[in-house]
C-alpha cells in the first residue's frame, strides 16, 4: 500500500489498490481477513463498494489489510488524544468535585490523557468507500491539472502528491496560472528543469513561481504588505507565553531574496525565452515594477544578459529600466477620467477579463444599456468561472440596502458600503441592471454548452445539487483529508445533537497552547450568546473545559454539545462555529475542526470524558502549514432547517468575540446567492435538449452527489471554455 496515494484516494471516498478492472472478479466470496477488516470499516463509519470488496478479495493480505486499517485510524485520529479537561462535563453542574477534572481547572493544565475513542456500530450514516486504481489516479492528476478554476489547500496537496509520483502528464494543458507556480515548483525540486520553460508564457509567471517559493502562496501580494499583515496576525498578548510566535524578523528574514548562481541562471533563461516582445514583457512586469527591480538584482539578471544568446532578456531589460512602454490600464484610465465611453468600452473590449472585473461600476458610470452591448459582444471570450461569478454578485451589488464583502488577497474579508453611484437609478432600474447581467451570462453558458457534442438524451440531476455552490475560486486553507466537500455545502443534521471538536498539539512537546474552540449563538430578536471558555454553559450549549497547557506529544481536544431542541425551543436563528488561537501568533498547524451528528444519541466516555466518536463525524477539516490564520469560522448551524452550512471566514480576534455576526450572514446570503451545481446542469440540459428522468439508472448522464464532490470534476465539466477558443 501506497499511504501517499491513498491519501489522495480516500480524499475522493475510495481506497488506492494496485488492481486492474477487468481483472477483478465479481462473484468472488469475502475471505475472512476482509470481512474482518470491512467490519473494522463499520466502526470508523464507512463501508465499502462491491467492486472494492471483490478486489480486496483478490488480494487478502493481512499485511495490506493492517496497512489501510492503520492509515485510516491516523487519518481519523483515532490514535491521539481526545481527553477534554473535565470528564463528565455534560452533566448538569453540581459541587465543585476535583474528581471530574482530568487537569487542574485553575490553569487548563492537563494531567490525564488516553487514546481511547467511541466507536459506536449502531451508526448506519457510513460513507462508501470505493475503488481507485492507477488509472483512476493519473486521471485525477490530469484533472487537477486542467481545472478552470484555483485549486483549494486539499486540491494543491493531492496535486503535488500526484505529480511527484507520476511526473506531469505530456497531453494536459495547465488552465490556470496559479497552478503553473505549483507545477514549475515540483518540476524544479525534483531536478526536471526541461519542461519548465513550454509552461512560462510571461515573465508573471515567472514572479509567481518566485513568491511562491518563499511563501507557498500562489497569489503575488507585495512584500509591505504581506509583511504589515503578518504582523497582525503574529500579534500576541504576552511574550513569554508564546514563545513559538514568529516576529516581524522571522518574516522579513524569510523573504530576503537569496539566490544560488543556478538559481539566476535558470531565471535568466526564462525570462530569455519568453515568447512575448520586450513592450510587451516590461508592461506585463509593470504593476509589480517594485518587486521586479529587487528581483532583477538578487538574479543578477543584468549580468547574465550581457552573456552572448541573451538577447532577448538584455532587450527586456532596458525597456524595462528605460521605462519605454505605455500601460493599458493607464490608458483606459485616462480614457475613463475624460468621460470618453466610446473610447474606454472599445478598450475594454480588448481584454475581456479586465472588462468583466470592472463591468458593474462601468454601468453606473456610462448607462448600462451601452456597457452591456459592448460586453456582450465579448461575453463568449470570457472564461466561464469570470462569467459564472457576475452572476452571482449582480443582486447583491445592485442591492442599495446591504454591504457586499471583498476578500483581499491577504485573505482578509472586507465589506462595503454600496457604490455611491448607486443612488443616482431607481430600485427598479437596478434590479433591471441585475437582471440584465444575468441573461448576458445564461445566454452564454447556453451558446457554450450548446457548443459541446453529445449523443445522451437523459440526465439525471441528484436533488441534493441545487443545495451545493458552483466553485469559483474559493481559495481556502484548510485541507479536507476525508473529503473534498465545496465551501457552501449544506449538510443535513439527522439526530438532535451536534458535537462539534477541536484537535490540536499532536506531536509538540508539553508547552502554553491555547487553541480555543467556541460558538455563537444569534436569537431571532437578534440577541446573542457565546459558548466558549468564559462562558461553559448557556442556552442549548454546553463545553468540555478550556485547556491551555497541552501534554507531551499526545496533543488534546475540545468539544462543544449543542441540544437542537434546546435552540428551537429559544428560538435560536444560527449557530455560528468558530476556533482561535488566544496567545500564539496563529493557528497551529496540525489543528483539525469539524462536527458530529448522529440520528442515535452519541455517547461521553464517563472516565475520561471522551467524546469522539469517527463514526459520527459529519465534516472535518485540517489547518494547512502555509496558513496564516488567526481564527476561522468553520460553519452555521441553521437551526430552524438543521442543516449546517461549511464555510471558511478568517477570524482576526483572539476569542469568538471579535465575529461581527453581522458579518457571517452576510457570507451566507453570498454563498446562497451562488449559481448552483444543479442549476448549471439545467442549463447544460435545457441547451443540449436532455430529458430530465428520476433515477439514475434510466438517465444516459448522472450527476449524483458522490460525483459533486470533486469540484475539479464539477469545474471541468460545467465550465466548458475549451469549447469557445
Amino acid at each position: 500500500m501506497n499511504k501517499d496515494l491513498t491519501k489522495v484516494a480516500l480524499r475522493y471516498g475510495a481506497i488506492h489498490l494496485y488492481a486492474r478492472r477487468e481483472y477483478i472478479d465479481m462473484e468472488s466470496k469475502a475471505t475472512l481477513p476482509v470481512l474482518a477488516f470491512v467490519a473494522r470499516l463499520n466502526s470508523m463509519g464507512y463501508t465499502v463498494s462491491e467492486e472494492l470488496l471483490h478486489a480486496l478479495n483478490a488480494d487478502s493480505r493481512q499485511t495490506l489489510l493492517r496497512e489501510i486499517t492503520s492509515y485510516l485510524r491516523k487519518v481519523w485520529l483515532e490514535d491521539r488524544n481526545w481527553t477534554p479537561l473535565v470528564k463528565g462535563w455534560t452533566i448538569p453542574n453540581g459541587s465543585f468535585n476535583l474528581d471530574r477534572y482530568n487537569g487542574c481547572p485553575f490553569c487548563g493544565t492537563q494531567f490525564n490523557t488516553s487514546d481511547f475513542v467511541i466507536n459506536n456500530e449502531r451508526h448506519n450514516n457510513r460513507r462508501e468507500l470505493g475503488l481507485f486504481t492507477e488509472e483512476d489516479l493519473r486521471k485525477k492528476l490530469a484533472s487537477l491539472l486542467s481545472s478552470a478554476t484555483p485549486l483549494s489547500k486539499t486540491q494543491q496537496d493531492s496535486l503535488r502528491t500526484l505529480l511527484a509520483y507520476y511526473g506531469l502528464p505530456k497531453d494536459v494543458s495547465i488552465a490556470i496560472k496559479e497552478n503553473v507556480a505549483i507545477v514549475l515548483y515540483d518540476l524544479v525540486d525534483s531536478g526536471i528543469e526541461e519542461e519548465t520553460s513550454a509552461l512560462i508564457k510571461t515573465p508573471a509567471d515567472i514572479l509567481r513561481y518566485l513568491w511562491y517559493e518563499k511563501t507557498k502562496r500562489t497569489q503575488i501580494i507585495e512584500p509591505k504588505t504581506y509583511i504589515r499583515d503578518s504582523k497582525k496576525r503574529f500579534r500576541t498578548i504576552s511574550k513569554q507565553l508564546c514563545k513559538n510566535a514568529k516576529s516581524e524578523d522571522d518574516v522579513k528574514e524569510a523573504l530576503k531574496l537569496k539566490y544560488s548562481r543556478r538559481d539566476c541562471l535558470r531565471v535568466a533563461r526564462w525570462m530569455n525565452a519568453i515568447p512575448m516582445t520586450a513592450k510587451q514583457a516590461a508592461e506585463n512586469m509593470h504593476p509589480k515594477r517594485g518587486m521586479w527591480v529587487r528581483m532583477i538584482r538578487a538574479l543578477r539578471l543584468g549580468e547574465y544578459s550581457r552573456k552572448k544568446g541573451m538577447e532577448h532578456l538584455a532587450e527586456i531589460l532596458d525597456v524595462f529600466y528605460k521605462q519605454d512602454y505605455s500601460t493599458w490600464q493607464g490608458r483606459v484610465d485616462k480614457a475613463r477620467c475624460e468621460n470618453d465611453a466610446d473610447k474606454t468600452l472599445a478598450m475594454l473590449k480588448q481584454r475581456p477579463g479586465l472588462f468583466a472585473r470592472c463591468l458593474f461600476s462601468t454601468m453606473l458610470r456610462f448607462g448600462s444599456a451601452k456597457t452591456l452591448a459592448a460586453f456582450d459582444e465579448i461575453s463568449d471570450k470570457l472564461p466561464t468561472r469570470l462569467l459564472v461569478s457576475l452572476g452571482n454578485a449582480a443582486e447583491l451589488y445592485f442591492d442599495t440596502h446591504s454591504d457586499h464583502d471583498v476578500t483581499l488577497i491577504t485573505g482578509r474579508i472586507i465589506y462595503l458600503k454600496p457604490n455611491k453611484l448607486l443612488a443616482n437609478f431607481s430600485e427598479d432600474e437596478l434590479k433591471q441592471m441585475a437582471r440584465d447581467v444575468t441573461d448576458i451570462y445564461r445566454s452564454s453558458m447556453g451558446r457554450r454548452f450548446a457548443a459541446q457534442k453529445t449523443d445522451s438524451k437523459t440526465i439525471f440531476i441528484d436533488p441534493r445539487l441545487y443545495s451545493i455552490p458552483i466553485d469559483i475560486s474559493d481559495r481556502t486553507a484548510t485541507i479536507q483529508d476525508t473529503s473534498c466537500a465545496l465551501m457552501g455545502t449544506r449538510f443535513a443534521v439527522e439526530g438532535d445533537a451536534v458535537r462539534l471538536f477541536l484537535k490540536c498539539g499532536t506531536g509538540l512537546h508539553a508547552q502554553h497552547l491555547d487553541m480555543d474552540l467556541s460558538c455563537r449563538i444569534t436569537f431571532q430578536d437578534g440577541e446573542t450568546q457565546e459558548c466558549a471558555f468564559f462562558n461553559l454553559t448557556c442556552v442549548g450549549a454546553k463545553h468540555s473545559g478550556d485547556i491551555r497547557y497541552i501534554p507531551e506529544m499526545v496533543g488534546t481536544a475540545e468539544y462543544i454539545e449543542l441540544s437542537l431542541p434546546e435552540l428551537e425551543a429559544a428560538k435560536a436563528k444560527y449557530v455560528t462555529f468558530a476556533c482561535n488561537a488566544y496567545t500564539d501568533g496563529l493557528l497551529s498547524p496540525n489543528l483539525v475542526v469539524g462536527w458530529m451528528n448522529s440520528a442515535y444519541p452519541m455517547s461521553v466516555s464517563r472516565e475520561t470524558g471522551v467524546a469522539y466518536d469517527p463514526s459520527c463525524v459529519q465534516h472535518m477539516v485540517r489547518i494547512s502549514d502555509a496558513n496564516a490564520l488567526k481564527g476561522l469560522v468553520f460553519g452555521v448551524l441553521d437551526v430552524a432547517k438543521r442543516e449546517i452550512i461549511w464555510l471558511e471566514m478568517p477570524l482576526f480576534g483572539r476569542t469568538i468575540k471579535g465575529l461581527d455576526t453581522g458579518n457571517a450572514e452576510a457570507l451566507i446570503r453570498k454563498l446562497e446567492a451562488k449559481l448552483t451545481v444543479g442549476e448549471m446542469l439545467d442549463m447544460k440540459a435545457k441547451a443540449q435538449n436532455l430529458q430530465k428522468v428520476a433515477t439514475a439508472d434510466e438517465a444516459d448522464e448522472s450527476y449524483t452527489y458522490a460525483w459533486a464532490l470533486d469540484p475539479t470534476d464539477v469545474t471541468n465539466l460545467l465550465f466548458p471554455d475549451k469549447v469557445m477558443k
